[in-house]
């Protein structure tokens, strides 16, 4: 019996690593990323290069595949217990991580920022975009003559 209770907790740990790891990088490209580009892309053509989709939809794939291979070998080798508590693990991640992947979330726009920043021709946003500052890229779209609407309005963070 104790050999079934610490197999149900390392699926449960695996089931929620896995979420975290390659889940939430799903669910923010989704969330996140794609509307994001969309944005700029709607703001200006070329205000990010095309290969900023492309590498979008080249880490969906991946990390699609990745969950899709965990969750069949998950469902197929395994005991009724181990599924459900392979489940359960997914689904308190999930549920610590819901509202925290969007757009609107300081930490998730950074992190779009960071990653995507190199596809951006322009330098001085490309530069602002590196350092994480949307003042300072809504000042260098203002000079532009584009509009700032990607940029979105930040919920606080509840720990403030």
């Amino acid at each position: 019996m104790a050999m079934k209770i610490i197999w149900g907790a390392v699926l449960a740990f695996i089931g929620w690593i896995g979420y975290f790891l390659f889940g939430r990088q799903l669910i923010f490209n989704n969330v996140t990323a794609f509307p994001l580009i969309k944005k700029m892309n709607e703001t200006q053509e070329g205000l990010i290069a095309p290969g900023a989709k492309r590498y979008t939809v080249i880490s969906s794939a991946v990390m699609g595949l990745l969950c899709l291979v965990i969750c069949v070998i998950v469902f197929l080798f395994c005991p009724l217990y181990q599924k459900i508590c392979f489940a359960a693990g997914v689904v308190i991640c999930a549920v610590m991580l819901v509202g925290k992947i969007t757009s609107d979330n300081r930490d998730m726009f950074d992190s779009f920022c960071s990653t995507y920043y190199k596809f951006v021709p322009d330098d001085e946003l490309r530069t602002a975009m590196f350092n994480k500052k949307p003042s300072r890229m809504k000042l260098r779209l203002h000079d532009m003559g584009l509009s700032t609407a990607f940029i979105p309005v930040f919920k606080k963070d509840q720990n403030d």
